[in-house]
């Protein structure tokens, strides 16, 4: 990487008195918005939020479907930085549901009288930065305006939600939505012929539980996805107990896994041991919660070979197992990528759901949807009549929501632009040109609760050592941008999320039409992003240039 280039200058802020002025501003206030404005705050900044929603939580606000809830432990999507916070907060369930976490996110915010910097119902249209002034100028689409020094794009990496482009799509005369835009007042579904398009995340959680109330319930498969029983149970007195007085051990366990989840993969190899030890192993995770069967199996079923193939078939006959008609559980077995190069849904029940006489699973890879038309949907095959159409189609994800943000920088240069061939920063939050703005999508690895602590702990302690040096910039060497986007696509390469063709996900923007295909995110783990960074702070920001 460059060493840092300092050029010494006299400071040339001028504070216009046209608009308000703080020195952070941060877009969002989710999970990482809300903790960006705790941090800062604590440093003596003043900082200042922007909110597209009506109120706070982010994912967990937009993302009311039934069914919505963690996949990973609730004690360890929690905030870290509060004992006094950890204490008093009790988890309901292993892994909590839609309604409590935003609960949670909300007491969050009033526990530490964060709503006073948050500006609610505010989408950011524009934010330019002013060569002159060294300012992020930012409007909202009410007109209302603001400056700051410093620029946070809190926009989280799955809240740009994605809706297929199908011809027709307006013309549907009954009720529509998105998981992602799910309405606060809900969908009355009960005794509904209701389609859902898609059968990711979202879809397998929210099919699982509008099965129990419509209709009738017809299901558009593209690609069937590995799933695993999530066992989400509640939380008694005696486990809530232990809970709290290992929350230093949780964390530690977090802090040192590769993802930041509370599991550690077995360091041998799945074809070193017998095939009764193995499936002794893999019996033994399946019974566990959450992604215990994903990421504390042997290290090489993560690896394209065979213990991942091993592995794949072993999941795949458990779908086998559940499903009653043998056609219908074949059209639910994945046979076109590899175990793991897709986020692992949990489920609670949803190859059961194809069991009922009121479901229809339509596989649109053989049938394509030609068009939505007034009653429902068309596939090459048939029409499908319904009342309520959801889709579960997934989010444009990590540049999704930076991209519907005017953002521009030196020179009046469009980030979006910059990053139509994918992102193109160093170490995944700054990136050339676009000075003391910090992107932290693409730096987010794994558990993302822990690894919005963690950035955004580098990222305020960056934005005060620059106000301590008085320096009106920062931002990184072109040379140090290259090397870490060679440093992506040749690292990134080798990773399960990336091999071949076959792994079409939102890791590497293979979901949407157009975008281009590349690792969006980090090929390092949690702890190797973390040291990366430290040691760039360590070496007076090398890499950087200061001005």
């Amino acid at each position: 990487m460059s060493t840092s280039q300092q050029t010494s200058s006299e400071p040339t802020t001028h504070y216009s008195s046209d608009m308000n002025y703080y020195d952070v501003i941060v877009i969002g206030a989710g999970v990482t918005g809300l903790y960006a404005i705790y941090k800062l705050r604590e440093l003596g900044l003043t900082v200042q939020s922007f909110e597209e929603g009506d109120g706070v939580g982010g994912t967990w606000y937009w993302n009311r479907y039934p069914g919505c809830r963690f996949d990973s432990e609730s004690y360890t999507y929690g905030y870290s930085f509060s004992e006094e916070l950890l204490q008093e907060w009790d988890w309901k369930e292993h892994y909590s549901a839609q309604p409590e976490n935003e609960r949670y996110l909300n007491y969050v915010a009033d526990k530490f009288d964060l709503r006073k910097h948050i500006r609610l119902s505010s989408r950011v249209s524009s934010a330019k930065f002013n060569e002159n002034e060294n300012l992020w100028e930012i409007s909202i689409e009410d007109g209302y305006k603001a400056k700051g020094k410093f620029l946070i794009t809190a926009v989280g990496i799955l809240s740009a939600g994605y809706v297929p482009n199908f011809e027709g799509i307006h013309s549907f005369q009954g009720t529509w939505c998105h998981t992602g835009r799910w309405p606060k007042e809900g969908i009355n579904l009960s005794g509904k012929r209701v389609g859902v398009i898609g059968t990711g995340a979202s879809g397998v959680q929210l099919i699982t539980e509008i099965a129990k109330e419509v209709g009738h319930l017809t299901v558009f498969q593209r690609t069937p996805n590995f799933c695993a029983p999530l066992r989400n149970s509640t939380i008694d007195a005696e486990t809530q107990k232990q809970i709290k007085a290992n929350y230093p051990e949780i964390f530690r366990m977090c802090s040192e896994s590769a993802g930041s989840f509370m599991h550690k993969f077995d360091p041998r190899s799945a074809m070193d041991v017998s095939a009764e030890e193995r499936r002794q192993q893999y019996e033994r995770l399946w019974l566990q919660g959450g992604f215990a069967k994903w990421l504390a199996n042997f290290y090489d079923v993560m690896l394209p070979g065979p213990a991942n193939e091993d592995y794949a078939e072993f999941v795949r006959n458990k779908i086998r197992e559940r499903v009653y008609d043998p056609i219908i559980a074949e059209m639910l077995v994945p046979k076109d990528h590899m175990f793991g190069s897709k986020r692992l849904p949990c489920e609670s029940g949803y190859y059961e759901v194809y069991n009922q006489e009121n479901v229809l699973l339509v596989d649109v890879k053989t049938a394509p949807i030609e068009r939505i038309t007034s009653k429902g949907v068309l596939t090459s095959e048939s029409e499908y009549e319904l009342d309520v159409l959801i889709f579960a189609t997934g989010y444009d994800a990590v540049t999704g929501s930076l991209n519907k943000i005017n953002i521009q920088g030196i020179g009046g240069e469009i980030l979006s632009e910059k990053f139509s061939g994918g992102p193109r920063t160093f170490m995944g939050v700054t990136s050339a040109g676009f000075p003391n703005l910090f992107t932290v999508n693409s730096a987010s690895v794994g558990n993302f609760p822990r690894a919005a602590e963690a950035l955004i702990d580098w990222v305020s302690k960056t934005i005060r050592w620059v106000q301590d040096k008085n320096y009106n910039r920062i931002h990184p060497t072109i040379e140090s941008e290259d090397a870490w986007v060679r440093h992506v696509n040749e690292d990134g390469a080798k990773i399960l999320r990336t091999q071949g063709a076959e792994a079409n996900s939102w890791y590497v923007g293979a979901n949407i039409p157009g975008k281009a295909r590349v690792l969006l995110t980090s090929p390092d783990s949690a702890p190797a992003m973390r040291a990366i960074r430290d040691e760039c702070a360590a070496k007076g920001y090398e890499g950087f240039v200061l001005e």
